[in-house]
């Protein structure tokens, strides 16, 4: 591992002089390029020089162990005891900072939000949901651009899809894929019964042009009127667009813009994102035990967690985390320990599978 890390260490110093080279700073493509390379090292390099020094300064601190003063033994027992501890959580980090990397954390997703079964109630709970994320989003500065909605009578979303954009956005919304459930006393509820409804999470990365090539005669294309929301031009004019993916079967629908083209680009968008992850789910499906693990925890099918309002209470069944305080979570501002935990638990996870292997 150590030498590992030397060669991350060499790379990233090669990196720091491209930057620096009047060529490569005068090519803008190639210096993002290389300026996206050392910005993915940093963290890895950062932590491995901690190490280096913590080793080194451990190795001072036991040698003072030996010294003739007991009040500077004493001293130096207690320095050991702390930089051995410290040695022990940097060696696990660098550990996880060498696990193979998502090709996709990098990338933007298209969130899709679905109500499912609670009727009105679970149209309200993907309305919350999100809200939630965008919430989140904004706290990150990260962009949130509405694709396609479908709207409730009640105010709710039965569907609504969006582009999230922003710094590595995949690589902390991908373990949020899955089915949500909620538990609390729906409005219309006299009686103060409580409901339980749900709400399907998929997170996709976002396609590149270059990834999935659309060919246009593999492609239905309808337009119709808009209903719904909309404002004067709805039911006026034919900017719906229904587009068919004629291999597959399909189907996405958008009709927010009053544009016909604005509807037709952001379908493809969501259609080509929906091939891509189908595309991705297949290879995924072929590949080790400790990977298809990881992928396991992100399927939509699966019951992931129970926001009960109730007791104000959010359980992870995947980690087994409960926190109790869901108001704030589902204001977006607690949600980011909710996903640091299921980011840590995934990726140690990873990392046993992986020592598992070598052994």
């Amino acid at each position: 591992m150590f030498q590992q890390l030397d060669e991350v260490e060499g790379r990233y110093e090669e990196l720091t002089s491209l930057m620096g080279d009047p060529d490569v700073a005068g090519d803008p493509e190639r210096y993002r390029e290389v300026a996206q390379q050392h910005a993915q090292l940093a963290e890895t390099v950062e932590a491995w020089r901690s190490f280096k020094q913590v080793r080194e300064d451990l190795a001072s601190s036991r040698e003072l162990l030996l010294d003739d003063d007991p009040e500077m033994r004493e001293m130096a027992r207690a320095e050991v005891e702390g930089l051995e501890e410290r040695l022990g959580a940097l060696e696990t980090e660098l550990k996880l900072l060498l696990l193979p990397r998502d090709p996709n954390d990098d990338r933007n997703v298209v969130l899709e939000i679905r109500a499912g079964t609670g009727g009105d109630e679970a149209t309200l709970f993907a309305a919350d949901l999100f809200r939630m994320y965008s919430r989140y989003a904004e706290g990150l500065r990260w962009k949130v651009e509405l694709l396609s909605a479908s709207h409730s009578e009640v105010g709710g979303f039965k569907e609504v899809i969006a582009l999230v954009s922003g710094d590595r956005v995949y690589s902390r919304l991908k373990f949020e894929a899955g089915v949500h459930r909620v538990q609390r006393v729906p409005s219309t509820e006299s009686q103060g019964r409580i409901h339980t409804s749900a709400c399907t999470v998929a997170v996709m990365p976002e396609a590149d042009e270059v990834e999935v090539q659309l060919d246009p005669n593999e492609l239905r294309i309808d337009v119709y009127r808009s209903s719904g929301p909309g404002g004067q031009s709805v039911n006026t004019t034919d900017s719906a667009v229904r587009v068919t993916h004629i291999p597959s079967g399909l189907v996405v629908i958008c009709q927010d813009e009053k544009s016909q083209l604005k509807n037709k680009n952001k379908a493809l968008k969501v259609l080509a994102s929906r091939l891509l992850e189908i595309e991705t789910q297949k290879a995924h499906a072929a590949e080790s035990d400790a990977r298809r693990a990881m992928v396991g925890s992100g399927d939509r099918s699966e019951r992931i967690r129970t926001y009960n309002f109730p007791q104000n209470r959010l359980t992870d069944h995947r980690i087994g985390l409960t926190l109790y305080r869901l108001d704030s979570i589902v204001e977006g501002d607690g949600l980011g320990e909710v996903i640091d935990a299921c980011t840590a638990y995934f990726n140690a996870q990873l990392l046993q599978h992986q020592q598992e292997g070598a052994q």
